[in-house]
C-alpha cells in the first residue's frame, strides 16, 4: 500500500501500512442467483451476514437456495459439514432495509436496473452509519452514478462477483471517480483474505474488464447460430474442444441469463458504440418470448424446471 510524507515531510518505512478497520457484518440485498451466492460466500467466511428480501416469499426462495448450495456442496465434499452449518449459523434474513443499519458494508446485488438499484443506494445510504461501504455487484452501470446520489461517493465501490459465486473465484473491485484509495484497499483486503477470492482492480468503463471481452463474443455465437449454418451445440462444441472453454457460449448465455447479456450490451453499446456490442435481433426476441435460460427452462437449449 502507497501512502504519503507525514506533516513534517518524513516518509513512513517501507512496511507500514496504514489501519484498515476489519469488516465483519455484511448485507446483502437481493437473494437472486448472484445475492444469494454472494451471501453463502460470506457466511461460509464465518461473517454475520443479513439478506434484504423484498417479502416473505423472496426470503424463504433466497433461504432454499442458500441451504441447497450448501447441502450440494458437503455432499460433493466440496465443503466440510462443520462449514455448511457455520454458514447457516452465519445468515440471517429480512424484508426490512433498516436492519442494516449495524452492517460495516453492504452488497446491492438486485436485477441490472438503474432506477431499481438507485432506489437501493438512497435507501442504504440513509440507514446505514456513515463510515459503512456501499458496494454493487452491477455488470455494467457505471459506479459514479450510483455514488453520485449517496452522501458518501468515496465509499461507493463496485464489487462485481461472477455466477456462480461460490465456485467461481474472480472478484472485480471497480473505482470510480469519487471512490477513494482506501476504500478500495480495504475491500481487496476482505476480498482476499477474508473470502478468499482473486481480485482484479479497474476503472469504472461499462463491461469492467471481463464483460467489456465476455459479451462481444457471446453476441457473435448469438450471431453465428442466428445465420442458420451452425448448431448450438457444434458452435459449442468448437469453442469448447477447439479453444479449451469450459463451457461453450451459448451454454453460458443460457447460464448468464439472456435478460442479463442484453442489459449489459445494451449499456456497452451506449457508451462505445462499436456494431460488435449491440443485442442481436435474435436476442431481442428471445427475451421477449420470455426464454432465458436456465432460469426459465428454455433458451439455446431446454431444462426440466
Amino acid at each position: 500500500m502507497t501512502t504519503g510524507a507525514d506533516s513534517s515531510g518524513a516518509q513512513p518505512p517501507e512496511d507500514f501500512e496504514s489501519p484498515l478497520e476489519p469488516i465483519n457484518k455484511i448485507g446483502v440485498i437481493g437473494g437472486g442467483i448472484m445475492g444469494s451466492g454472494i451471501a453463502e460466500v460470506c457466511a461460509r467466511a464465518g461473517l454475520d451476514t443479513l439478506v434484504i428480501e423484498v417479502d416473505d416469499t423472496a426470503v424463504s426462495i433466497a433461504r432454499k437456495s442458500i441451504e441447497d448450495s450448501l447441502n450440494k456442496a458437503v455432499s460433493r465434499s466440496k465443503v466440510p459439514a462443520s462449514t455448511r452449518d457455520l454458514a447457516l449459523d452465519s445468515l440471517s434474513f429480512s424484508t426490512d432495509m433498516g436492519d442494516l443499519a449495524d452492517r460495516d458494508m453492504a452488497i446491492e446485488a438486485v436485477i441490472e436496473s438503474l432506477e431499481e438499484k438507485l432506489s437501493v443506494f438512497r435507501a442504504m445510504d440513509k440507514v446505514m452509519a456513515p463510515n459503512a461501504i456501499l458496494a454493487t455487484n452491477t455488470s455494467s452501470i457505471p459506479i459514479i452514478t450510483l455514488g453520485s446520489i449517496t452522501s458518501r461517493s468515496d465509499m461507493v465501490l463496485g464489487m462485481h462477483f461472477f455466477n456462480p459465486a461460490p465456485i467461481q473465484p474472480l472478484v472485480e473491485l471497480v473505482r470510480s471517480l469519487g471512490t477513494s484509495l482506501d476504500t478500495i484497499d480495504r475491500v481487496d483486503r476482505f476480498a482476499v483474505e477474508v473470502l478468499g477470492k482473486r481480485v482484479i482492480r479497474c476503472r469504472d468503463r461499462a463491461g469492467f474488464v471481463v464483460n467489456r471481452l465476455l459479451v462481444p463474443y457471446l453476441l457473435d455465437a448469438i450471431r453465428m447460430f442466428d445465420e442458420g449454418k451452425v448448431s448450438a451445440a457444434d458452435i459449442d462444441s468448437g469453442m469448447m474442444y477447439g479453444c479449451g472453454h469450459p463451457m461453450g457460449p451459448l451454454t453460458l448465455c443460457d447460464l448468464i441469463g439472456l435478460d442479463t447479456i442484453e442489459a449489459v450490451a445494451d449499456v456497452l453499446y451506449e457508451e462505445f458504440k462499436g456494431s460488435h456490442n449491440a443485442p442481436p435481433p435474435l436476442l431481442r426476441r428471445m427475451v421477449a418470448a420470455g426464454h432465458l435460460g436456465r432460469k426459465t427452462g428454455k433458451g439455446f437449449y431446454e431444462y426440466e424446471s
